[in-house]
C-alpha cells in the first residue's frame, strides 16, 4: 500500500493549534474544578490554559 499524505514537516506551527489546545485545557480545568475543587492540578490546567493563549495571541498578532 503507498499512502499519499500531504503534510509538510517544515518546523511551522500553525497559531490555531495552540487556540485548540488552550481551548481544551480551559474545558479539562473546568471538569476538574468541578470534580475536585482547587487543587494543584486545577491549577496547573489553568496556567497551561493561559501559557497557551498567550502563545496564540503573540504567534498571531506579532
Amino acid at each position: 500500500m503507498k499512502y499519499n499524505l500531504k503534510m509538510g514537516i517544515d518546523g511551522v506551527i500553525e497559531p490555531i493549534y495552540f487556540l485548540i489546545t488552550s481551548i481544551g485545557f480551559v474545558i479539562l480545568s473546568l471538569i476538574q474544578y468541578k470534580k475536585t475543587g482547587k487543587t494543584l492540578e486545577t491549577i496547573y490546567l489553568f496556567i497551561l490554559a493561559i501559557f497557551f493563549i498567550v502563545c496564540f495571541i503573540i504567534l498571531n498578532f506579532y
